[in-house]
């Protein structure tokens, strides 16, 4: 199981007010007391923070807010002692516009070989004056930006699929691939376990970089007619990037995929491709029993034609959390703490987003001059962007910062997260951290657990039940009214029973 820590937001060691690595440090005890098999670390490499480090200066050092290089070593070290496998955020699709690269393209003329490890083009209309096509950027606006040319002049436009502070690579440039290799293998020889590759269907380009047919600024959707990304020659670089993987055992590679459409996105985990693909169907999915079966069933048969192994989450850095997603207050806890269980429950690889074992909701009502996100300027203020599932984990205490920091946090913790920091739940065996670490340890252990694949079980309307190989059954009862339980042993229930029945928005495990 895979716990992915967003280091601004986990536990900061300095005072600064902003998470760090020596923070993620002090905190492993607690997260081998959670039960988690390994780490993934959002993006701690050099970078000016655009956006929240996914605009990267220098992919081969760490930044300073982050504790420097030093930090990173020790935390691997400590890690590894206490054998938690730890992954790290590569960013291939972009750098950032203060990386050296970026900064030479700018004073070079254009058709330049500095200019050629990036997508530079002649701009459209009489002067230049009109992007060289109509794509949007995801963080809103055009996806280009007109730069000024040495000698003053108004000159080429390049490409940005996100924020115009992360211009997008050229990966048909040889250069470009082999920086990246490196950047892998300085990693893996330091010790790094392996890395979560961000936007790993957005890296190759169509050919003459057509217009989009229906110009769409959605973020983070499935849409297979998008030629901005899922092009065929995507798989080529994931080949190179699995040979190199393949030089270190004990490596994995799991790739940030938004594909719908299953054949499409089986083909990023074949067995010289990707190890792991992130599959967010129950992370976009509604709490109805329909949706969740046909989530399941969906995210199952996209990887078994290839043999590869099934992964879920819930939530992450860019998704609203589950609690709010699922109705929020009471009912969305309830919910969610429902839903784990059918997540642990299933064959394959787990994801949790921190913060999501304490129960935490989406903090919707920042104040505006505190949000970061990119996507709030980019759009003129009227979306908020991803801050709200961001917000600092509350460690201990009855007042902000909650022992996340001794300054002020990056952004502000809600006065009412003191009945779920981490203090307040550890003691009790009713909380949503008690359940997850029951939920962990049960899984890590008990043999009725096996089998790559789930039978679905008769189950009542507004239920689904299924069965795993070695014995599991898990129950969900997203229905309105208690239900009875198939015959079995209880071994876990997200909520007590009622006489004997499993309460709505509740999910129990059966052997």
């Amino acid at each position: 199981m895979f716990y992915q820590v967003y280091p601004r937001s986990f536990a900061d060691s300095d005072g600064d007010g902003i998470g760090d690595l020596g923070g993620v440090r002090e905190k492993l005890g607690y997260l081998e007391l959670l039960g988690v098999d390994a780490l993934w670390i959002c993006p701690v490499m050099r970078s000016p923070m655009a956006d929240g480090g996914y605009d990267v200066a220098d992919p081969r050092d760490i930044d300073a807010l982050f504790g420097g290089m030093a930090a990173f070593d020790q935390l691997l070290a400590e890690a590894h002692a206490r054998r938690l496998k730890v992954t790290m955020d590569l960013v291939p699709n972009h750098t950032s516009r203060e990386h050296l690269w970026f900064q030479a393209a700018l004073t070079a003329a254009p058709g330049s070989p500095e200019r050629a490890r990036y997508i530079f083009r002649d701009g459209r209309g009489p002067n230049g004056d009109e992007p060289p096509n109509n794509w949007p950027s995801i963080f809103r606006g055009p996806a280009w930006t007109r730069v000024t040319e040495p000698d003053g002049t108004p000159g080429q436009w390049y490409l940005h699929l996100f924020a115009p502070e992360q211009p997008d690579l050229n990966w048909e440039n040889p250069e470009v691939v082999a920086d990246f290799e490196h950047t892998l293998r300085f990693w893996l020889d330091r010790g790094v376990d392996g890395f979560r590759i961000d936007v790993a269907h957005g890296m190759a380009k169509p050919p003459g970089l057509p217009d989009m047919e229906t110009v769409s600024t959605e973020m983070l959707i499935h849409d297979d007619a998008d030629p901005r990304f899922n092009n065929p020659g995507v798989h080529d670089i994931h080949r190179r990037i699995r040979k190199v993987i393949d030089e270190y055992p004990h490596a994995v590679s799991i790739g940030e995929v938004w594909v719908d459409d299953n054949t499409r996105f089986g083909e990023y985990v074949r067995s010289d491709e990707l190890h792991l693909a992130f599959n967010f169907r129950l992370a976009e999915t509604a709490f109805t029993a329909d949706a969740v079966r046909h989530a399941i069933d969906n995210s199952l048969a996209a990887v078994a034609p290839v043999g590869a192994t099934p992964t879920w989450t819930l939530s992450n850095h860019d998704v609203e959390r589950e609690v709010t997603r699922y109705g929020g207050g009471a009912a969305g806890l309830a919910r969610a703490r429902a839903m784990i269980l059918v997540e642990l429950a299933l064959p394959g690889s787990v994801f949790v987003y921190n913060g999501g074992e304490l129960g935490l909701p989406n903090v919707d009502d920042l104040p505006e001059d505190v949000l970061q996100d990119p996507m709030w300027e980019r759009s003129g203020h009227t979306e908020r962007g991803r801050d709200g599932c961001r917000v600092p984990i509350p460690w201990e205490g009855e007042r902000p910062p909650f022992g996340f920091t001794a300054g002020e946090s990056w952004l502000p913790i809600p006065p009412e997260w003191a009945a779920l920091s981490v203090e307040a739940q550890l003691e009790d065996v009713g909380s949503t951290l008690s359940l997850y670490r029951m939920a962990i340890q049960l899984r890590g252990l008990r043999p009725e657990f096996a089998g790559p694949r789930i039978e679905w079980y008769g189950s009542p309307a507004g239920c689904l039940a299924f069965r795993r190989p070695g014995g599991l059954v898990c129950v969900l009862n997203a229905s309105t009214a208690p239900i009875p339980l198939p015959p079995g042993e209880l071994l876990l229930a997200s909520a007590p029973l009622t006489s004997g029945h499993l309460p709505p928005d509740t999910a129990a495990w059966l052997v």
